[in-house]
């Protein structure tokens, strides 16, 4: 059988996934707010729990999206910070012709605000981090699949970020029960995550078939 033409392949890749974007963002918004704070709270605890949790001396999360809907993690920058941890999160900055999405400390989540973007972001002059600062990488994502791969709103920014921390920090992606799928349609460039946590379970990546 002749191999399929890398253009095709792409378009079709591209495809699924405007598709199965579009699927999850109406599944997550048919679950009532209230049940997703209960399934939010889930997922922090098992956060928590995590050995990679409780040995970070820097940790990296993300303010929800203000559309709404996403996992809510704000309770582990409390914990986070009751345990005397560096918290970190995301911000995107331009060097050259493009944007690159990196990591800046925050003092107090009350710094982060509205920069032009869906998420808050760190003040600008928040002190970056560099390889070895962060220790967990606390991810969201519309979809997941067991193999640690995430479908996220299509701009790339944590698989360009991920390679810049990990190793030696460990990425964790966080969804709701009913955001895991049993696979994902993944180009070379999508960075799989370490660990896989919802409201009901957590995983260890598996390897790609």
């Amino acid at each position: 059988m002749d191999p399929l033409d890398p253009r095709l392949v792409a378009e079709l890749t591209a495809r699924a996934k405007k598709q199965l974007r579009t699927r999850m963002r109406a599944l997550r918004s048919a679950h009532p707010e209230a049940a997703r704070a209960g399934r939010s709270a889930r997922v922090v605890e098992r956060v928590l729990a995590l050995e990679e949790f409780r040995v970070a001396r820097g940790v990296a999360l993300f303010a929800p999206l203000r559309s709404g809907g996403e996992v809510d993690v704000g309770a582990l920058d409390e914990a986070a910070r009751a345990a005397r941890k560096r918290v970190y999160y995301p911000t995107v900055e331009r060097r050259g012709d493009s944007e690159h999405t990196a990591l800046a400390e925050v003092a107090d989540p009350s710094e982060l605000a509205a920069r032009g973007r869906r998420f808050h972001e760190p003040p600008e002059a928040a002190p970056r981090a560099s390889r070895g600062d962060v220790d967990l990488i606390v991810v969201p994502a519309l979809a997941v699949a067991p193999t640690g791969h995430r479908l996220g709103y299509g701009g790339g920014f944590y698989d360009v970020m991920l390679p810049d921390f990990c190793p030696p920090a460990t990425a964790v992606v966080v969804a709701f029960d009913f955001q895991l799928v049993a696979e994902l349609p993944a180009e070379p460039h999508d960075v799989a995550c370490a660990l896989v946590v919802t409201d009901a379970r957590t995983l260890a990546a598996l390897p790609s078939a």
